[in-house]
C-alpha cells in the first residue's frame, strides 16, 4: 500500500467475533470477589365480593276474584342478579337460595308460604360459569334457585323470576303480603 500500512490476510472473522464478545461479557461480569445479595416480595390480588341484589319492592303480583275453587296468581319479581368479584379460583361456584313468609291478609288471614312458587326463567350471563336454574313449587323453606359452577374469574348472573301463588278456594278478600328473601353462598 501507499501510505505505508500493511494488510494482513487470513484472519478469521469469527476469531475477531469471539474476542469482541469476550471482551464485552469481560465488562458486564461481576468480580470474583464481588459480594450479592436477594430480596424476595410478594403481590396480594384481593378478592371482591359475592353479592345478590333483588327489588325492594315488586308490586302487586297478581289478582284474583272470590272464588270458592282454588287458583294461582302469576307474577314478576322484578330482576335478581349475582355479581361474583371474589377472582375465585378455577371450578369455584356459588348458590343463590330463596325463602318466602305466608302471605299476611286482612285480620288474621294468612295464605301459606308453601303455596308459593319461584320459576327462575331466562339467566342472563357475563363471565366463565355454568349456570343452572332450578324452579321450586314451594318456597317455604330456604331453597336453591340459581347454581353456578366452573366458575373462573368474575362472572354475574341475572334473571327475572316469576312467583306463582296458589291461592286456595274461599280465601277471603283482601291485600296479602309476603316477603321473599335471596341469598348467595
Amino acid at each position: 500500500m501507499a501510505d505505508g500500512c500493511t494488510v494482513r490476510h487470513g484472519v478469521a472473522p469469527a476469531l475477531v467475533a469471539t474476542a469482541v464478545v469476550a471482551l464485552m461479557a469481560g465488562l458486564t461480569a461481576l468480580p470474583a470477589a464481588a459480594d450479592t445479595d436477594v430480596t424476595d416480595g410478594t403481590v396480594v390480588i384481593t378478592g371482591g365480593a359475592l353479592r345478590i341484589t333483588a327489588p325492594a319492592d315488586a308490586g302487586v303480583l297478581g289478582q284474583r276474584g272470590f272464588n270458592t275453587t282454588s287458583g294461582t296468581v302469576h307474577g314478576s319479581l322484578g330482576r335478581v342478579k349475582v355479581t361474583d368479584n371474589r377472582g375465585a379460583a378455577p371450578g369455584s361456584g356459588w348458590v343463590a337460595s330463596v325463602v318466602s313468609t305466608s302471605l299476611r291478609g286482612p285480620g288474621k288471614s294468612t295464605i301459606p308460604a308453601a303455596t308459593v312458587g319461584y320459576s327462575v326463567g331466562k339467566i342472563s350471563r357475563v363471565g366463565q360459569a355454568t349456570y343452572r336454574a332450578h324452579d321450586q313449587s314451594d318456597i317455604s323453606e330456604l331453597v336453591p334457585v340459581v347454581t353456578a359452577t366452573g366458575v373462573s374469574g368474575d362472572n354475574t348472573a341475572t334473571w327475572s323470576p316469576t312467583i306463582a301463588v296458589r291461592v286456595p278456594g274461599g280465601t277471603r278478600a283482601g291485600t296479602y303480603a309476603t316477603t321473599v328473601t335471596h341469598s348467595v353462598i
